[in-house]
């Protein structure tokens, strides 16, 4: 479904991913882990068209997505959950929402899309009017993860979603995000909690300094020596 080869980016002059490649199958979880500044946000951004790809290839459903314009990237099927969750805080629930809808002008089939949100996060349909900011950061995070939704992503972007969370916040998301996955949506997850990362994806990818050092199936990561050393605090 997503194909990544040799992908080099910069900013300025330096060099971010240094020749990158992985492959997603579709229905797959898939996660990218590693150490802060390897490159896994950046991986992200290159995939959506918010960062300038400088050599290789993006492929997205067979497609050549490379160098194109963000919002034709998501309405082929992509849309990202970014870091930090970027919520528009002095707007309502109902209106990020709204917002992650725009490329949709069928109303019904937006009010059946968010109808699908309010099964997966009850409380945002409790939050409706609420402003966005004065929510919790759990919510905050349901929120973001809904907002994406609304695009009707084919292959969901996750990048740290259990960041600034309490433990038990950050196991419902990733239960959730097992459920979007089981219910037909492909995922790319990035996490720096690679236990929990790890135990919900089928396969993953050990990023460092811009360079892919490993990829296994998840399971086969998991039990890594080099991986637990490094990653898993054992």
């Amino acid at each position: 479904m997503l194909k990544l080869e040799n992908v080099v980016t910069h900013y300025g002059n330096i060099q971010a991913l240094k020749g990158i490649s992985l492959e997603i199958s579709r229905g797959e979880i898939a996660t990218v882990i590693g150490a802060n500044g390897a490159g896994k946000t950046t991986t992200l951004k290159a995939i959506c068209g918010l960062v300038g790809v400088t050599s290789g290839k993006i492929f997205f459903e067979e497609k050549d997505i490379t160098g194109k314009p963000t919002p034709d990237i998501v309405s082929s099927g992509i849309a990202m959950v970014p870091e930090g969750r970027r919520i528009f805080p002095r707007m309502s629930v109902l209106e990020n929402l709204q917002l992650g809808a725009y490329l949709n002008n069928d109303k019904n089939d937006v009010r059946k899309d968010m109808e699908r949100v309010f099964e997966l996060f009850p409380i945002l349909k409790q939050r409706l009017k609420q402003v966005a900011g004065t929510l919790s950061g759990g919510e905050q995070q349901m929120l973001a993860i809904g907002r994406a939704l609304m695009a009707k992503p084919r292959l969901l972007l996750l990048d740290e979603p259990s960041m600034g969370l309490a433990p038990m916040i950050v196991s419902s998301i990733f239960d959730i995000i097992t459920e979007i996955n089981q219910s037909g949506t492909t995922i790319l997850l990035v996490e720096q909690n690679a236990q929990m990362a790890l135990s919900i994806a089928h396969k993953g990818y050990v990023l460092e300094t811009g360079r892919i050092v490993m990829e296994d199936t998840a399971e086969n990561l998991l039990h890594n020596e080099q991986v637990k050393k490094a990653y898993l605090g054992e």
